[in-house]
C-alpha cells in the first residue's frame, strides 16, 4: 500500500518554517518529498504544492496531518493506492 500526503500551501513564506520542522521530525517516515510553486525572476508567490510518500500506520499519519493542518494556510488530501 502507499501513502500519498498532498498538502496545498496558502501562506508559504508565513509558516515555510514551522512546515520544515514538522516535515523533519517526521522524516523518517517520508520516503519522497516534492515541493512546487510558482516564482519568476520578479518574484515568490505564497502558495505551493508539496506532495509526500509516506510509509506509516494511520494513526502516525494521522497524527502528522493534524500537526500540519494545525497551521493556518495548510490543508491536506491522503490518497491511498
Amino acid at each position: 500500500m502507499t501513502n500519498i500526503l498532498i498538502l496545498s500551501v496558502q501562506k508559504r513564506k508565513e509558516c515555510a518554517v514551522k512546515v520544515q520542522e514538522v516535515l523533519t521530525s517526521s522524516g523518517c517516515i517520508i520516503k519522497t518529498r516534492l515541493g512546487i510553486h510558482d516564482s519568476s525572476s520578479d518574484a515568490c508567490f505564497d502558495t505551493g504544492i508539496i506532495i509526500l510518500e509516506i510509509f506509516a500506520q494511520e494513526s502516525t499519519i494521522k497524527n502528522l496531518t493534524s500537526q500540519l493542518e494545525s497551521m493556518d494556510g495548510i490543508k491536506s488530501k491522503l490518497v491511498t493506492m
